[in-house]
Formats: C-alpha cells, sequence, structure tokens
C-alpha cells in the first residue's frame, strides 16, 4: 500500500463526507493507483476535476500515485484559464452539445430553448449515453456521479442544483454559455431547428386571437407545432436575458 494525501477544493468538496471537506487527508492507496481510480473513489468523478497538482506540479489524471505525493485537486476556475495545464481533455470546438440523463427533461428543454443542441430521451440508458456522447463529442449531463466515473466519458457535468432554472444557470457559469446561446432556434420538444412559416400557412393550426396579435410564427417539421412571441416567450426571453447580463 502507498499513503498519500489528497485535498479537495472549492465544489469538488461537495462529493466528499462532511469530515474530509475543506481540508487535507491521509489515505491508502493500492499499489499502481492512479489520480483518476483514487479519486472516483473517494466518490469525485473524474469529469469534475479541471487540475491536478503533484507535489506543486500540474500532473495527468492517469499519473502514479507515489508513497507521500501530496495531491491537489480543483474544478474548473472561472476567472482563470488553465487550460495549457488542464487534467481533462479539451473540449470540441464550437458550441456545446449536451446529452442529459433521464432525470434532467427540464433542463434539456431549457438548455433547447436557449439554442443548444441537447438529446433526451426518458428511456435512454447509461450505455447509450455514454454511445452518444462518444459518437457525437457530446458532454454528459447527470446527478448520477457513477455514470460520470465511466472510463468511455470524456466530457460530463454532475449537475449540483435541484431546479430546473437554477440548473441552466449553473451551466451558464461553468461552460461560459452566454456568448454561444441562440435563443428559440430549437423546439425544445424535438431538438430539431424552427423555421419561419408564413401566416397564411397557420390558420388553420392557431386561435383566431393569435393570428390577430401576431405576425411572426415558426413550426417545427417533426412535430409541426407552431410557435409565436406570446406571453411565454416573453417570460423565457426574460430568463435568458438575466443570464447572458449575469456573465
Amino acid at each position: 500500500m502507498t499513503c498519500a494525501t489528497f485535498r479537495f477544493y472549492a465544489q469538488l468538496d461537495r462529493f466528499l463526507p462532511g469530515d474530509r471537506r475543506g481540508r487535507a487527508f491521509d489515505i491508502s492507496c493500492a499499489e499502481r493507483s492512479t489520480v483518476k481510480h483514487m479519486i472516483e473513489a473517494l466518490g469525485v468523478p473524474h469529469t469534475e476535476v479541471a487540475l491536478v497538482i503533484a507535489n506543486d506540479t500540474p500532473a495527468g489524471l492517469d499519473r502514479l500515485i507515489a508513497e507521500g505525493d501530496r495531491i491537489a485537486l480543483y474544478p474548473k476556475f472561472e476567472s482563470l484559464d488553465v487550460s495549457a495545464i488542464s487534467a481533462t481533455a479539451p473540449r470540441p470546438p464550437g458550441p456545446p452539445r449536451f446529452v442529459a440523463d433521464s432525470h434532467l427533461g427540464a433542463l434539456a428543454r431549457l438548455l433547447r430553448m436557449a439554442g443548444f443542441d441537447t438529446l433526451y430521451d426518458n428511456h435512454y440508458a447509461d450505455a447509450a449515453i455514454v454511445e452518444l456522447a462518444q459518437a457525437e463529442q457530446r458532454i454528459v449531463l447527470t446527478r448520477d456521479r457513477e455514470l460520470l466515473k465511466r472510463q468511455a466519458v470524456v466530457h460530463g457535468c454532475f449537475v449540483h442544483t435541484l431546479k430546473p432554472a437554477a440548473q441552466l444557470r449553473e451551466l451558464y457559469e461553468r461552460f461560459d454559455l452566454a456568448a454561444a446561446a441562440q435563443p428559440f432556434r430549437l423546439c425544445m420538444d424535438c431538438n430539431l431547428p424552427l423555421r419561419g412559416i408564413p401566416k397564411q400557412q397557420v390558420r388553420e393550426r392557431v386561435p383566431a386571437r393569435v393570428q390577430a396579435r401576431h405576425e411572426l410564427f415558426f413550426t417545427c417539421d417533426q412535430c409541426e407545432r407552431v410557435f409565436w412571441e406570446g406571453t411565454h416567450w416573453r417570460a423565457m426571453r426574460q430568463v435568458l436575458d438575466a443570464l447572458s447580463a449575469a456573465k
């Protein structure tokens, strides 16, 4: 066995039992254990760690633990770019794309509302989520830390908050989503692009009072729902504008 000292910082502390939060602690490690193996044995998914410092030197998650090592682990920094020494793989270029597990359906709809390609199906098995994430370079969103511990998950996010609006705010902060948001370009149900549709083509599909008040209409070619900039649209616009302004 090998003894090493670990210290988890900021929100990584939330994954630990109370007696290990906010302090360094010693732990015995099996021979040839890696940093990844040990932090996940302690309950912290590897996707949540942005920076590993071993004995005052940046290290990777695949580093073998040696006797007397002092390992400090940090999440993503909001105001400090550590990409050059980060323990995690760089995100794919372009706006982030997500795949959400069965507990995050409401969050998936809000992400689509904000314009982010988000796959969700209440019947997705964990293996299907991992396969989609790999094949399409998507970020896994979940509240199941065991899912994020899978070796095949390269990019993932444990969603700490419980209410959908707070979850959306959490992701805006973690992934800097404000600059990439394109609100109301995707169907919240189907995750497919919306397109404008002439008013005369919706006369049989929307109430007369709506036709009297609005000129712009949009539709999804899959579910064929019709959308317009009504009170719900304005309420959602205020939510998204507030998130962008907070950045």
